[in-house]
């Protein structure tokens, strides 16, 4: 890893990042390296590349999910299963910083290309393994998706109506948690080694501490809070409630006058308070039996309807404005239309036009901004997912240090130029 020469220097330039990722997580971990400097290298298959280059493309061959997770990331097709893909993996891994996979477990290793491998060629590197259960324990060979991730870790037995099956959320939550906790480990190690180095203690290849193993079911176990002590201290399962939280009262989505749908967030004593003023319940507000959430719990029905009346004769605007001036957390329900033209998100360059071939020609779309905000950085995109193979050549002979004669030699089965 490279010093950083200026205070405005983006925090992670200087950084390299192999990517040897395919479809959501390990992607997700990457892209966020690339969001803030880092020079992340995506490894495809030649010919087909990223399995999510081809998910839900009504037009064009490449998916508009492809071009925000390989935003600002190089694209290079190497074969991994062949010797030369594997030794070209080993030779970039020389001067790489973090290497982030989502194989299956025991994949690399059967390639020549594991931790072992790796840390031979560069006792500094840090890496990242993401799978389904992780890389120990009995169910490790298990193929590992995020659905059968959150239906694991118990996301999905709480999701949905609760006279209904199992539901999900129409987003990837268990790949992306995941994603992140795979950035933290990274970070965190890179720390630690930094922090090793100046006190003048060596690498030492082959050592353990080099790797951070994210399972997806224990990235989403992770985030249910106190669900499994809430059994043991109680005896109670948490069963699926639809749009409500157990014992968040009152909290929860309300039809408005306009036929929208506003959630209001009104389960803390003192916003509870100023949500029933705000909708002419002072009788409510004033009530000394309800100044605890077990109490709220209690009579949920009750004060639901009540907000739920008021929110029925406002329009959504009209309430959000009155509930934003009582100080009461309040948000619209919206869809990717309402997104791309919200004030605030446009205000803060959560929406970003991009010129992206989706068939023939280059069109503008509009691609989600970089989190988080920092004051060195101008939260741009660089540039969408890249076409494949676009840096095959410049990463090899840069990179890996190859001459022409090999890359084209490659090029005639294991890369794609």
């Amino acid at each position: 890893m490279e010093n950083l020469h200026t205070i405005d220097a983006l925090p992670l330039e200087g950084v390299r990042v192999l990517e040897l990722g395919n479809f959501i997580a390990a992607p997700f971990a990457a892209r966020i390296f690339a969001d803030f400097g880092a020079e992340v290298i995506k490894i495809e298959k030649p010919e087909l590349g990223d399995e999510v280059r081809d998910w839900r493309t009504p037009r064009g061959t490449t998916s508009m999910i492809f071009r925000t997770l390989a935003r600002n990331k190089k694209s290079v097709e190497l074969d991994l299963r062949d010797e030369r893909g594997r030794a070209a993996i080993l030779e970039l891994a020389k001067s790489t910083d973090v290497v982030i996979e989502n194989f299956r477990p025991g994949t690399l290793e059967r390639w020549g290309i594991g931790p072992e491998e790796l840390t031979a060629v560069n006792p500094d590197i840090v890496i990242v393994r993401i799978s389904g259960y992780g890389q120990t324990g009995p169910y490790r060979d298990r193929a590992g998706f995020g659905s059968a991730a959150e239906s694991f870790a118990g996301l999905r037995y709480i999701t949905g109506e609760p006279d209904r099956p199992a539901g999900r959320s129409a987003a990837p939550i268990g790949d992306s948690v995941a994603g992140l906790y795979g950035v933290i480990g990274a970070l965190m190690l890179m720390i630690k080694r930094q922090r090793l180095k100046a006190a003048g203690v060596p690498s030492e290849p082959g050592h353990q501490d080099n790797v951070a193993d994210v399972a997806l079911y224990e990235s989403v176990f992770s985030i249910l809070e106190s669900i499994v002590p809430d059994y043991d201290a109680y005896g109670v399962v948490r069963q699926r409630q639809g749009a409500v939280l157990p014992g968040v009262v009152p909290a929860g989505a309300y039809p408005t006058a306009d036929d929208l749908e506003v959630v209001i967030g009104g389960n803390s004593n003192s916003v509870f308070q100023r949500l029933m003023t705000a909708i002419g319940r002072a009788d409510l507000a004033n009530d000394e039996t309800l100044r605890s959430t077990e109490a709220r719990g209690a009579r949920e029905q009750e004060l639901n309807s009540a907000i739920r009346e008021w929110t029925s004769t406002h329009d959504l605007d009209a309430a959000l404005e009155i509930l934003s001036e009582a100080g009461v957390p309040a948000a619209p329900v919206y869809d990717a239309k309402s997104l791309a033209e919200d004030e605030h998100y446009l205000a803060r360059d959560m929406i970003q036009p991009m010129s992206v071939v989706v068939e023939d020609e280059p069109e503008i779309v509009r691609f989600p901004g970089i989190v988080p905000k920092i004051a060195s950085h101008d939260g741009k995109i660089r540039w969408v997912g890249p076409e494949l193979g676009a840096d095959t050549d410049q990463v090899l002979r840069d990179v890996a240090g190859y001459s022409p004669e090999q890359i084209a030699e490659m090029s005639k089965d294991t890369v794609k130029q």
